[in-house]
């Protein structure tokens, strides 16, 4: 069970927020972060590391957590974001924007190993908090669950992608059909490697057809 923040809790700790994100690694759609608040008495055996949980799992404990916490809150930056300030910015963007966005108060918040810029109280970046601490790892179930939606939801809308299938990871399968389909202006990040190498060769050869 994971309980590392308990041993925040004191006099002057009352709430603790935990924060993670989905989507750093895929080359299109955007990425997701989560903020969670539970009571200092909260346990659920359940929850975990999102990335150790079946999509089947993270799914029903998703619905636990929104009925279970004080407070949460999911935060999408899209890929044209992503492009404008690197994907390391824009993580710590959406962690911020999801805490701000929480309707509770917060003394102390644990973040999966991101320090961040814009918090006026104590922020812990543990390195491995998702695998330790109850409130991060449920933020990162609700960012993993929200950011299959999306994609999910893409698929729909762009279904020669197959989105649902690779979720914009660059699996073989995501890169031969990029490779055929050309990326989407709205949805693929143009500062990732394969998606910018991509471009730039379609931008040659159009140049060469003037």
């Amino acid at each position: 069970m994971l309980n590392l923040e308990k041993k925040y809790y004191s006099k002057r700790v009352n709430f603790i927020a935990g924060t993670d994100e989905a989507g750093r690694g895929p080359i299109a759609g955007p990425v997701v972060a989560a903020a969670v608040i539970f009571s200092s008495t909260y346990t659920n055996k359940e929850i975990n590391d999102s990335k150790k949980l079946s999509e089947k799992k993270r799914e029903k404990l998703a619905a636990i957590i929104k009925k279970d916490a004080l407070a949460y809150a999911i935060t999408f930056i899209p890929a044209k974001e992503i492009d404008r300030i690197n994907i390391y910015e824009a993580s710590r963007l959406a962690m911020e924007k999801s805490l701000h966005a929480l309707k509770h108060h917060y003394d102390l918040v644990i973040t999966d190993a991101m320090p961040l810029k814009h918090e006026k109280c104590e922020v812990l970046p543990l390195i491995k908090a998702d695998a330790k601490c109850l409130c991060v790892a449920a933020s990162s179930i609700l960012a993993k669950v929200a950011r299959d939606h999306y994609m999910i939801a893409l698929d729909q809308k762009y279904p020669q992608y197959q989105f649902k299938k690779h979720k914009g990871y660059p699996t073989k399968l995501h890169l031969q059909l990029l490779k055929e389909l050309g990326p989407i202006k709205s949805e693929y990040r143009f500062s990732y490697g394969p998606v910018k190498a991509l471009h730039y060769r379609q931008l040659s050869l159009f140049d060469e057809n003037k």
